[in-house]
């Protein structure tokens, strides 16, 4: 069972995930000790080709949690064979061997996850590839909207920032298309809206959105604000952006009282420390629910492979 896509999702599978995860924070806090011999003997290997400081750590966190031993390697880009010239292909072959049972994979090419599920029968888990997807960060981003506000239907989001090199808006607008009702609005500058091909997966399913570059009118009547960093990383060589649009309490003035705001992390100058006080500021209780939406997500892998 590799994930690779959010639209791999069905809603009865998200809302399977969710209660499982909505469960194991409750028996964490209460005792974890018994969530510690869920996956004793397993073993998972993160192969991040990629920066990273969440998903990576959350990963194995949520991995140490339910006993499994964890090996790691966080810039393979420049330290494994990859440097050198081995494909993906050989490179996940040779894990393979190892008996892993599971690799969670971050690259910074797209597509390049698939092509290392392609070449195994070991479960691949796509940490984020290139411009691609992000699938986990978007089951994290999900169930926190879900955890908020005990429903995913019939929601006004706005997707801000940087939408066409950031994946994690990409698989979180596929997410929500699972859910009756939703309509996204895109706001940010017209060089970096969001692809067509999400606008179309969007149509496909009969999501409504806009484009509004106007902040103040894209956050009245939102229930959820995600905000996104400018992917200074990603831009075409040449192109030069100095910023996309940044919050701060002014901006937080347009939001309802009732909506959240939420970031996949990290920022960089796109959301003020000052608004981090704000109740209605969530990527820190978003953060920390991306180990147990792992923890979930593994439990449910592995446990299929015992059946």
């Amino acid at each position: 069972m590799h994930i690779l896509s959010a639209d791999q999702f069905t809603k009865k599978q998200l809302e399977e995930l969710f209660a499982l995860t909505s469960s194991i924070q409750q028996k964490f806090a209460q005792d974890k000790n018994e969530i510690l011999q869920w996956h004793k003997g397993r073993v998972l290997i993160t192969l991040f080709y990629e920066p990273s400081t969440r998903t990576r750590l959350s990963f194995a966190s949520a991995a140490a949690h339910m006993g499994m031993s964890v090996i790691s390697t966080e810039n393979a880009r420049e330290f494994s064979s990859a440097a050198k010239g081995e494909t993906i292909e050989d490179t996940v072959r040779v894990l393979e061997q190892y008996a892993p049972d599971a690799v969670v994979i971050r690259h910074h090419e797209t597509g390049e996850v698939a092509r290392a599920a392609a070449a195994t029968n070991v479960p691949i888990i796509n940490a984020g590839d290139g411009k691609g997807e992000h699938p986990t960060q978007s089951l994290l981003d999900t169930y926190t909207i879900w955890q908020h506000f005990g429903k995913l239907t019939n929601l006004r989001i706005i997707l801000g920032g940087d939408l066409l090199h950031g994946r994690t808006a990409r698989s979180l607008a596929k997410l929500l298309a699972c859910f009756e009702g939703n309509h996204i609005v895109f706001n940010t500058i017209p060089e970096l809206q969001m692809a067509d091909d999400i606008k179309q997966y969007l149509d496909d399913r009969g999501l409504t959105y806009e484009e509004e570059s106007d902040m103040k009118k894209a956050f009245a009547q939102a229930d959820v604000v995600y905000w996104t960093r400018l992917q200074k990383e990603r831009l075409p060589e040449g192109v030069h952006i100095d910023q996309t649009y940044a919050i701060d309490t002014k901006a937080m003035g347009y939001m309802p009282d009732t909506a959240i705001l939420m970031h996949p992390l990290p920022r960089v100058d796109e959301i003020a420390t000052e608004v981090d006080n704000d109740p209605r500021a969530k990527y820190f209780t978003q953060a920390g629910n991306g180990m147990f939406v792992r923890m979930a997500l593994l439990d449910t892998i592995l446990t299929r492979l015992k059946q």
